[in-house]
């Protein structure tokens, strides 16, 4: 990883992926066109995949890469959780449920700043997901189109968010093992 080189095609990617964002309220909120959000949400979930790829195939992996990344997939899911809530395709009680689990990770930053670590690295478990639940919340907001397929695609929607909102909660508790592993580690050492 090269701390110095911020400025990447990788990051490009992802601070596009970022500028999404507002687009996709908008279009949801004000505009209320279910395709073109839909359509922004597709491209954030492929450009999540294609910023890590070119980060490691053109070894252009940076500090400002390994922090911005996951900062963007988390905004994004927190952007489309709160959307849909407010567009009313999914209930409330998801958006708090998925809300606490970051409130959760948060909590975790004092113990490793203590040790001079600033961030977890990102496990396979969180990976995953994350990509449920970007994938599972664009076909949620699909199934607020009409049509047989816009139902199908809801319940396909449905199974991946619950079992993206699952994943998300099993990596928080690895999250927390490891913390208190770490923590252990340095106590000794310290």
């Amino acid at each position: 990883m090269n701390p110095w080189r911020p400025l990447t095609i990788p990051n490009a990617v992802t601070l596009l992926r970022l500028f999404g964002i507002p687009l996709f309220l908008y279009l949801l909120l004000v505009r209320e066109d279910y395709f073109w959000s839909l359509c922004v949400l597709i491209i954030a979930g492929a450009t999540d995949w294609v910023d890590g790829y070119l980060a490691r195939k053109f070894n252009q992996i940076s500090r400002l890469g390994v922090l911005l990344d996951p900062m963007v997939d988390r905004m994004y899911i927190a952007a489309t959780v709160l959307g849909l809530a407010l567009a009313s395709l999914i209930p409330w009680w998801l958006v708090i449920l998925i809300a606490l689990r970051d409130v959760a990770l948060l909590a975790l930053i004092p113990s490793l700043r203590k040790m001079g670590i600033s961030a977890l690295p990102v496990t396979y478990i969180g990976k995953a997901g994350t990509f449920a639940l970007l994938w599972g919340f664009p076909l949620i907001l699909l199934g607020g189109l009409d049509g047989t397929v816009a139902t199908v695609m809801a319940a396909a929607g449905w199974a991946f968010a619950l079992w993206g909102t699952y994943l998300y909660w099993w990596a928080l508790v690895r999250y927390f093992v490891q913390t208190r592993t770490l923590l252990e580690d340095h106590k000794r050492k310290g």
